[in-house]
């Protein structure tokens, strides 16, 4: 029998869905899986959904973003060694690089980076990491230089790596896909946003300042406070708050237009998700969605409330103009598919375990 790639998850963002939705492309491929998370446990409808397609282990540290101090994350690269001895995984996918950084050299590594410190205070405030939260950087720094493959989501989030960290010149790209079936949901006379609100990458500020002067009702999926403490008060959009999956997928596959205002966004699934139902779009003028959907959207400058609000308005008024992008949405969502998206990180996870010797009880 094949051995599993271990495939790291966190239960509060996107890399859940991202973890999840992969996993279930390798093992359709003939590819076993396993987990192992870290930082605040899953649910036990997320924990079921894992198990579902491999067993699921949690560990005791701080995702690194969450953390304090060092101490927080110590230890969690060790751990992951041990997890994929006890599984017999041959390869451990991170899906946040600084997991990597103390893994022992015998193990496989491949490191994705669906966000980081560095590139999102560089997109968002344009300056370097704060002082407090460099170590984060560093720490970052290290697994990314520690693996053994280094992937990114988009092109634009590969380059901006590379700009950033030193010595990181090799990222391949595998764009982010979405699995399973769309919902199906009469379009409603609706805006429609999802993202997680109290990262003000996120833009949800300039969403809800564009809500105020919008004809069509604005409702904003997601949470409005983090884990973190970060937290944004909505004063003119419908606060939807966090929906399971299925819930939010139906509401967003409902939209009679989907917006994302992100300042920084290294893919958007979100996105992706509104596109395969054929939603047209509205998004941020920023490189990644640019590369995406270039073509398949309209897009506007980002913070730029008054410009949002007069492009949302605009697409509501034109029926036709609607009905053209959602096609041309759902065309081009056509590109970014589970199959693809496993069959290019089954074929890194290869390469990875070619470059290192087989760890103790993998197969």
């Amino acid at each position: 029998m094949t051995a599993p790639v271990l495939i790291t998850l966190d239960a509060v963002g996107g890399v859940w869905r991202y973890g999840i939705d992969l996993a279930a492309g390798l093992v359709a491929a003939g590819r076993p899986v396993c987990f192992a998370g870290f930082g605040p446990a899953p649910t036990d409808a997320q924990r079921a959904e894992a198990e579902a397609l491999g067993p699921l282990d949690w560990g005791a540290q701080t995702l690194d973003w969450m953390a304090r101090v060092p101490e927080d994350v110590s230890g969690a690269g060790r751990w992951l060694a041990e997890v994929a001895r006890r599984r017999g995984a041959r390869v451990i996918q991170c899906n946040l690089p600084s997991l990597a950084a103390d893994i022992p050299e015998c193990v496989p590594v491949v490191a994705v980076s669906h966000s980081c410190l560095a590139t999102w205070f560089d997109a968002v405030r344009g300056t370097d990491v704060p002082a407090d939260m460099r170590w984060i950087r560093d720490l970052t720094a290290a697994g990314l230089a520690r693996a053994d493959a280094v992937v990114a989501p988009s092109a634009s989030h590969a380059t901006a790596m590379t700009r950033l960290y030193d010595g990181l010149v090799d990222v391949a790209v595998v764009h982010n896909a979405s699995a399973g079936p769309v919902p199906r949901a009469e379009r409603s006379r609706s805006i429609v946003a999802a993202g997680r609100w109290w990262d003000e990458s996120k833009g949800g500020a300039t969403l809800d300042d564009a809500a105020a002067h919008c004809a069509w009702p604005v409702r904003m999926l997601g949470a409005d406070h983090g884990p973190n403490g970060a937290r944004i008060a909505l004063r003119h959009a419908e606060a939807l708050g966090p929906l399971a999956h299925d819930d939010a997928a139906r509401v967003i596959a409902g939209a009679g237009i989907f917006v994302s205002p992100s300042l920084y966004e290294p893919f958007g699934l979100a996105v992706l998700e509104a596109a395969r139902a054929g939603a047209p779009l509205v998004l941020s003028d920023i490189g990644t969605f640019r590369e995406l959907w270039d073509d398949a959207a309209m897009f506007v400058a980002p913070g730029d409330a008054d410009a949002l609000a007069d492009a949302l308005n605009a697409l509501a008024a034109d029926d036709g103009r609607r009905d053209a992008l959602g096609a041309a949405a759902q065309a081009r969502a056509q590109r970014y598919t589970i199959t693809a998206q496993a069959g290019a990180m089954a074929a890194i996870h290869d390469r990875a375990q070619a470059r290192t010797p087989a760890t103790e009880g993998a197969a």
